[in-house]
């Protein structure tokens, strides 16, 4: 009877951008990229797929990650992103083409890059990211919105919930995930009531004047958003020679990856 391989899998060392945590993964093997491949079939299944195919693939993560719950109660989804460059970067060639169609003149042309010389973006500059709670008092309705940094558990949960929820409300869950809680003071009170039950927040976000939406996601993008890794790479077009800076997608091309193996 077979029992395996004695195989040494390639490894990558990532820092988490969010919690600033190392972890060790190795590359995926044939049959974590089928179930991957699989998961694409159910796409309200994709982040569960991943978050418990980059947990397997972890060879050594921080102390206080002690099994999958505390993986997804430790991470952001901006770590999350951080993680699935390094098992890109570790289970796919580092040298990749990428079709290019050029801003100025509209010609499609090749570039080949390393998917290392791609990677930049800015870490998030405290260790509190899990519990820091910014205010943002909208300025239409005088709400005040306290914003957080989503969890890998809370979107989890979000999930269970979406599969219950009408298809117009699935957005609206998806986006109260960076609300905490709201607040907010009637002119008869003098104390400010707190709405932080689930359902509530959904409710009142959805009761919003529509200018004050921008606000949350101005301060959402301002105080968490905007610290990640970030793939980019800088291109010349081959027929007019203009100079474009590109956007990579990781998760598409991380999937495009799964699905031509």
């Amino acid at each position: 009877m077979f029992t395996g391989f004695n195989i040494k899998y390639p490894e990558y060392e990532v820092v988490t951008p969010h919690t600033n945590q190392s972890f060790t993964l190795r590359c995926l093997n044939v049959q974590e990229e089928e179930n991957l491949r699989g998961s694409v079939l159910t796409p309200n299944k994709v982040a569960e797929h991943l978050n418990k195919v980059i947990f397997d693939v972890t060879v050594t993560k921080p102390e206080g990650i002690i099994d999958y719950n505390t993986f997804l109660k430790n991470l952001t989804l901006k770590d999350r992103e951080a993680l699935l460059f390094g098992l890109y970067h570790i289970t796919y060639e580092e040298v990749r083409n990428y079709d290019i169609r050029c801003t100025a003149c509209r010609h499609e042309y090749q570039v080949t890059v390393k998917a290392t010389d791609m990677l930049g973006g800015e870490m998030y500059p405290n260790d509190d990211i899990l519990t820091a709670r910014i205010n943002i008092t909208l300025p239409i309705s005088n709400v005040v919105a306290v914003i957080k940094q989503p969890t890998l558990f809370e979107e989890a949960e979000l999930s269970k919930r979406s599969t219950t929820t009408a298809p117009g409300g699935v957005e609206s869950l998806a986006e109260t995930l960076v609300v905490d809680r709201f607040e907010y003071t009637p002119d008869v009170a003098k104390e400010p009531i707190i709405i932080n039950n689930r359902d509530d927040v959904v409710t009142a976000y959805k009761s919003l004047p529509a200018r004050d939406k921008k606000f949350i996601f101005e301060g959402y993008t301002e105080n968490f958003g905007k610290y990640g890794i970030k793939l980019q790479m800088k291109t010349i077009c081959t027929s007019c020679g203009n100079e474009d800076t590109v956007d990579v997608n990781l998760m598409d091309s991380f999937f495009r990856m799964v699905l031509s193996s």
